[in-house]
C-alpha cells in the first residue's frame, strides 16, 4: 500500500515535513524548522511522525531554514540515510543550517538565563555544529532533470522551481507489486520574471500533486517594474544627500538587490554612482554559493555574469568584519547599507537603524512581508516611534516599501501552474499556507477543474495507492 502523511505546514507556512510511505519505505519530503511562539515551537521541534531511525531517506525541495532547518535534528535523533537535493541547495544548506544553530545556541544561553531565575529546568538546543557537518555529509547531490532511485520502487527528479538558488519540484515515481503512481511535490514555487533565476518549470502530469498555497488568495506586484520603483526611491534619496537603509533577508533577496543596483550603474539609470554596502555576514557567505552556481541563472543573469561579476561592482562593499559595520555609523550620505535581519528583529539591521532613522534625509526601504509584532511591521505602518535596544527613537527618515520582490509564486501565478493539470491529476493537497490562503486557492483549482481538491491536517494519513 501507498500513503501520504502530512506532518508539518500542514495548515500551515512553517515546519514542511511530509512523508511518502510505499512497500515498506518511508521518504520525508523536507524537513523544515516550526517557526512561531517560542515554547510551541521548541515543542513542535522535538516531535517526528515516525522514528527518525525509520526513514529511508529524505527527499529536500531547498534550502530555507523552513524546509531544512530541522535536518540536524533528525540526524541528532537516529536518522542515517541520504539526504537528496540539488547541488545548490547541499551547498546553500550547509551554510544556511551553521547560522540555524548558532542563533540556536545564543539564544538557548540567553532564554536559559530567564529560566533559571524561576527555578525552570535549562533546555538544550535542538542541535549544534556538530550535528550541522554530521548532517551535511548526508546529503547527495542530484541535478535537474535527471531520475534517481530514492528507495526500491521509488524514482524521484528535480525540476526547477524558481523559488530560490537550486529550489525544485520533486516528481516521485512508484513502481512495484503491480501497482504505479506518480507524485508530484511543488515544495515552493516561484514567480516569473524575477531577478538571476530561472522561471518555475511547468508542473509535470501526477496522479497525485501536493502544492504550496503561500499565497493562494494574494496578489502581489510585478517582479518586472520592481526595478523602476527602486530606481526612483534611491535616486530621491541620493538628491537629498541622504543614507538608504535597507533590512534584508541574506539569502535571495539581498542578491536580488545587488543585481539590481549593478544593472542601474552600468545603463546608467541612477544620477548619482554611490557605494552599497552589504552588511551581513550570512549574506556575504550565501553570495558564494550564489557565485559558484551560475548553472541556476536565467540568460539574463547569465549574460550579465559573462562581462564579470554579476553580484559585485567598483562600488559594492561587502562587509566582513564588525569593526567594519561599526566604522559606517560615521559616514555620510549618499550610499545605500543593506542588512539583515529582513524584519529587523535582530542583527546589525538594528545598529543601521537607530543611527539613521532620526534624519529626514534618509529613506529606509522595505523589501520583505514584515510579520505581525516586528519591529518591520511598525516602521511599514508609520510608528512615529520605535524601541531600539530599548531606547526610544523617532522616525523622521522616510519609509518606502517596495513590492514584488516576493520570492513566491502569487495566486495568478499558482494558478498558471497548476492549471494544465485539471482533469488530469486525480487528488490534489494544498499545504504551506495559513487556512485563508489555502481556503481560497482550494476554490480557485475547484472552478478550474480539479475533482478532489482536499487540505490535509497535521498528522492526515491518506491512501493514494
Amino acid at each position: 500500500m501507498a500513503y501520504l502523511r502530512f506532518h508539518g505546514a500542514a495548515q500551515e507556512v512553517t515546519g514542511s515535513m511530509h512523508l511518502l510511505e510505499w512497500n515498506g519505505y518511508r521518504v520525508a519530503l523536507d524537513c523544515g524548522l516550526f517557526q512561531g511562539k517560542r515554547a510551541e515551537a521548541y515543542q513542535k521541534n522535538l516531535t517526528w511522525p515516525c522514528e527518525p531511525h525509520s526513514l529511508t531517506a529524505v527527499v529536500l525541495s531547498h534550502a530555507h531554514i523552513d524546509h531544512s532547518g530541522k535536518l540536524p535534528r533528525l540526524v541528532k535523533d537516529g536518522f542515517d540515510g541520504p539526504i537528496f537535493a540539488t547541488s545548490a541547495t547541499r551547498d546553500l544548506a550547509e551554510v544556511m543550517l551553521a547560522d540555524s544553530a548558532h542563533i540556536q545556541l545564543e539564544d538557548t544561553a540567553y532564554f536559559n538565563k530567564k529560566r533559571a531565575k524561576h527555578g525552570e529546568r535549562a533546555l538544550d538546543p535542538l542541535y549544534d555544529e556538530q550535528d550541522v557537518q554530521r548532517t551535511v555529509r548526508r546529503f547527495r547531490p542530484m541535478a535537474y532533470d535527471q531520475a534517481f532511485e530514492v528507495a526500491p520502487g521509488v524514482r524521484a527528479t528535480f525540476l526547477d522551481a524558481g523559488h530560490l538558488l537550486g529550489s525544485a519540484e520533486v516528481r516521485l515515481e512508484l513502481d512495484g507489486g503491480g501497482r504505479a503512481a506518480t507524485v508530484v511535490y511543488s515544495g515552493d514555487l516561484g514567480r516569473f520574471h524575477t531577478p538571476i533565476l530561472r522561471d518555475p518549470t511547468p508542473l509535470p502530469e501526477c496522479d497525485y500533486l501536493i502544492c504550496e498555497t503561500t499565497y493562494g488568495g494574494r496578489r502581489t506586484g510585478e517582479p518586472n517594474e520592481v526595478r523602476g520603483k527602486l530606481a526612483k526611491i534611491l535616486n530621491e534619496t541620493f538628491d537629498r544627500g541622504g543614507k538608504v537603509i535597507v533590512p534584508a533577508f541574506a539569502v535571495g533577496r539581498t542578491q536580488a538587490l545587488v543585481y539590481f543596483y549593478h544593472q542601474m550603474l552600468e545603463d546608467g539609470t541612477l544620477h548619482r554612482k554611490v557605494p552599497l554596502y552589504i552588511d551581513s555576514p550570512l549574506a556575504v557567505r550565501t553570495t558564494d554559493v550564489f557565485r559558484k552556481h551560475t548553472e541556476c541563472y536565467d540568460r539574463e543573469a547569465t549574460a550579465m555574469n559573462s562581462h564579470g561579476d554579476m553580484l559585485d561592482c567598483d562600488r559594492c562593499v561587502y562587509i566582513q568584519n564588525v569593526e567594519e559595520s561599526k566604522a559606517l555609523h560615521a559616514k555620510r550620505g549618499p550610499l545605500i547599507i543593506l542588512s539583515a535581519s529582513g524584519m529587523c528583529e535582530t542583527g546589525r539591521i538594528l545598529h543601521h537603524l537607530k543611527n539613521n532613522c532620526e534624519d529626514p534625509k534618509n529613506t529606509i526601504l522595505i523589501v520583505g512581508f514584515q510579520a505581525a509584532n516586528t519591529l518591520g511591521r511598525r516602521l511599514v505602518e508609520k510608528a512615529p516611534q520605535i524601541k531600539i535596544f530599548g531606547e526610544m527613537y523617532r522616525v523622521k527618515a522616510r519609509v518606502e516599501v517596495l513590492n514584488g520582490l516576493s520570492s513566491h509564486a502569487d495566486a495568478g501565478e499558482l494558478q498558471a501552474l497548476t492549471a494544465p493539470l485539471a482533469g488530469r491529476c486525480e487528488r490534489v493537497f494544498l499545504v504551506h499556507g495559513e487556512p485563508d490562503q489555502s481556503t481560497a486557492f482550494q476554490e480557485s483549482m475547484r472552478k478550474m477543474g480539479f475533482a478532489d481538491v482536499s487540505i490535509p491536517a497535521p498528522g492526515d494519513r491518506v491512501e493514494i495507492a
